[in-house]
Parts: structure tokens; C-alpha cells; sequence
């Protein structure tokens, strides 16, 4: 059985995340802020066995060992990470004239350096699992090939903040590239969610299944690429 670390799982994409492997056969160690609020991510362990949900706030060291100690105690390795906690704190970074510094590096703590600090502190369990792979859940928003002067975008505190990210998972890949680790990023699409908002494209659960999918099929060769949900290859 394979054990899967998600992080941000109490609703949205990392729900139906927990959701999707946990119905596979998966055994998830799911995250999240506040356990006693996740009303569904606690029914879904109930019904399925196949969860343990463990309190973690990504931008904090001291919850990060805690939740780490947590699943170390409970299990051997972590085959599969799933960064997937992150904020888009849009007020104070769209636009030049509203920009917050504040804002702008708190969105970058969040999305991109605390995914990193996660990795790092469950390394020592994820190199001791045959396939390790660290999966990073990031945006288009965050390539320089979406955001071209055409497009008029102007989030800046998302769009650093992911292709903060996505650098952490190129950097990653290449360090870790000869230890039998595959690390790669993933543009979940434009998702219903309380981020993407009721007008974006598929449900969460379209998501979660083109990632499954993505992930319980990885080979070596995917380190360090980039995808979108449904597996076709995205440009930088």
C-alpha cells in the first residue's frame, strides 16, 4: 500500500485529492489547518479507513515537525508528497498601484518557500520509499509563456508566488535527479473551487482524476516536467 502525504486537503482540489487515491487503495496522511473544521475530509476517513488527518500549517516549522513526527510514527515512508496548500490573496498584489509588500511575500511563503520546507522536512521518509515523487500544484499563472504582455494580467503576488514555485521543483528535480526521486509540477486547470470561482472549467473531481491518474504512472523520465492535470505536457 502506498502512503500519500497531502497537504491543504480539506477542501477544493486537496479534498477531492484525498478523496480519489484514498478510493484506490492509497493510504492518506491528509493536512490541514484546522482538523476539527473539515467537516468532509473527517467523513471521508470515517467511510473510507484509508485516512489519517493530521493538523499542519505550512508556513509554521513548529507545526510542520509536529505533523512529520506524527506520520513518522505511524509509518515507515511516504511514497507520494502532494504540495498543495496555497493562498491567493489577490487584494494588495493586482495591480501596481495596490501592490503590498506584506501581501506579496506572504503569498510566496505560502505557495512556494513552506512547499519546500515541507519537502525538506519529509525527506528523510520519502527517500526511504522505492518510487519517491514530490508533486508540486501550481498554476500556469506561474510560466512565463501564460503570461505574455498581451494578456493584460496583472496578479503579481500569484503569479510570483507560483513560479517561485515552479523553480523550487526544477531545483528539486535536478538535486535529488540521482537518488531515484521524481519530482514534478502540475497545472491543475481552472478549477470550481473557492479560488478558481463557479465560472472556471472542471469540478474539482475532473482535477483530481487527471492528477491521479498523472501520478500512479510516473516514471523517471517525468523528472522534473511540467503538466497539466490531464497529463499533456505544459510549456514553461
Amino acid at each position: 500500500m502506498e502512503h500519500v502525504v497531502i497537504t491543504g486537503a480539506n477542501r477544493g482540489i486537496g479534498l477531492a485529492l484525498a478523496t480519489v487515491f484514498a478510493q484506490n487503495g492509497a493510504f492518506v496522511h491528509a493536512c490541514c489547518r484546522r482538523p476539527s473544521d473539515a467537516t468532509e475530509l473527517n467523513a471521508l476517513a470515517e467511510s473510507t479507513g484509508q485516512v489519517d488527518i493530521h493538523g499542519l500549517d505550512v508556513t509554521s516549522d513548529e507545526s510542520i515537525q509536529q505533523a512529520v513526527q506524527a506520520i513518522g510514527s505511524e509509518v515507515k515512508q511516504v511514497d507520494l508528497l502532494i504540495n498543495n496548500a496555497g493562498v491567493n490573496n489577490q487584494p494588495g498584489t493586482r495591480g501596481l498601484e495596490q501592490l503590498s509588500r506584506l501581501t506579496l511575500n506572504t503569498m510566496i511563503d505560502n505557495n512556494a518557500t513552506s512547499a519546500l520546507i515541507v519537502t525538506q522536512a519529509l525527506y528523510p521518509l520519502l527517500k526511504a520509499s522505492a518510487h519517491p515523487r514530490v508533486a508540486m500544484i501550481s498554476s500556469q499563472i506561474g510560466a512565463m509563456s501564460w503570461v505574455e504582455p498581451s494578456r493584460g494580467y496583472k496578479g503579481y503576488g500569484y503569479a510570483m508566488s507560483k513560479a517561485a514555485m515552479n523553480m523550487a521543483a526544477r531545483v528539486l528535480a535536478s538535486e535529488l535527479s540521482g537518488a531515484g526521486f521524481t519530482v514534478v509540477t502540475i497545472h491543475p486547470g481552472w478549477v470550481r473551487t473557492d479560488m478558481g470561482g463557479d465560472d472556471a472549467d472542471i469540478s474539482p473531481e475532473e482535477s483530481a482524476a487527471g492528477i491521479h491518474r498523472l501520478l500512479t504512472t510516473l516514471t523517471p523520465a517525468a523528472n522534473g516536467g511540467f503538466f497539466k492535470w490531464n497529463g499533456e505536457a505544459h510549456p514553461w
